[in-house]
């Protein structure tokens, strides 16, 4: 049934029938006044291999893409010591920084899946701060549910172009979508794996998916990204199960031909 359903989903995207998918180009937030709505986004550090995107999404909750917390290289998990989250980082400085305590993965995600589609379904992983960020700048995100075909979307990320300050692309779309991946007109690249991908629901932004892969299609950058719903609140209780830090997910959630790459 997935099969089909993607099948489908790429049938769809070559018709003329698409909406229009004007998209802006991401733009640095390079003064305190552009980046201060966007203070729960932070870099994931990598000790020794790099950096991903991240957001709050609870005073000791990060949501992140999955294969983030993977060395490219052996493929095996960055060990918890070594990731660090720093929140509204820019020119240097960070608003906020914590290391990490535990990190949860989506229980199907396996980073050398061949199934590239079934990958990104699975890319998200959750990260729990060593100590709670409080502070009344940085102000965790609510989920949302998950976006309609044609719906805007916004994304702010860090990436190899915008390492030292985020980046906030305003106006993308859902271009197309099956129960767990969404296809998206933003522009991604290496470093923005993990980035938030909002929907603005009066005027407030709430994240629908985060940045798992770039892909190209009819010649054209397209990203993809995790549906959440379920499995974040799978990925909460699981935490959950430990400690019972997160026992109430209803106080963290807002409702109810291609070729692929890693940004």
């Amino acid at each position: 049934m997935r099969k089909f359903m993607l099948l489908i989903l790429v049938l769809w995207l070559t018709t003329d029938k698409a909406p229009a998918t004007e998209a802006t180009t991401p733009v640095g937030l390079s003064t305190a006044d552009a980046a201060r709505a966007w203070e729960a986004v932070g870099r994931v550090n990598l000790k020794g291999t790099g950096f991903c995107t991240g957001a709050l999404i609870a005073p000791n909750l990060v949501l992140t893409a999955a294969h983030c917390l993977f060395d490219k290289r052996t493929g095996k998990r960055i060990a918890t010591e070594n990731v660090e989250f720093v929140a509204g980082w820019r020119n240097g400085r960070a608003a906020a920084q914590r290391d990490a305590k535990r990190v949860v993965i989506h229980q199907d995600y396996r980073y050398l899946n061949t199934k590239r589609l079934d990958r990104v379904a699975a890319d998200i992983a959750l990260i729990e701060l060593d100590h709670p960020i409080r502070n009344t700048r940085i102000v965790p995100f609510a989920w949302a549910k998950r976006p309609r075909i044609g719906q805007e979307v916004q994304v702010v990320s860090y990436s190899k172009d915008h390492s030292e300050t985020p980046s906030l692309q305003e106006t993308c779309h859902v271009l197309g979508r099956d129960p767990s991946v969404l296809v998206l007109s933003c522009q991604v690249t290496f470093g923005a794996s993990g980035s938030p991908i909002f929907v603005v629901e009066s005027g407030v932004p709430r994240i629908a998916s985060v940045v798992s892969a770039k892909a190209e299609w009819q010649a054209r950058d397209v990203a993809l990204g995790a549906s959440l719903g379920r499995p974040l609140e799978e990925l909460i209780r699981r935490l959950a199960e430990h400690d019972g830090v997160f026992s109430k997910v209803e106080t963290l959630s807002s409702g109810s031909g291609s070729s692929f790459v890693k940004p």
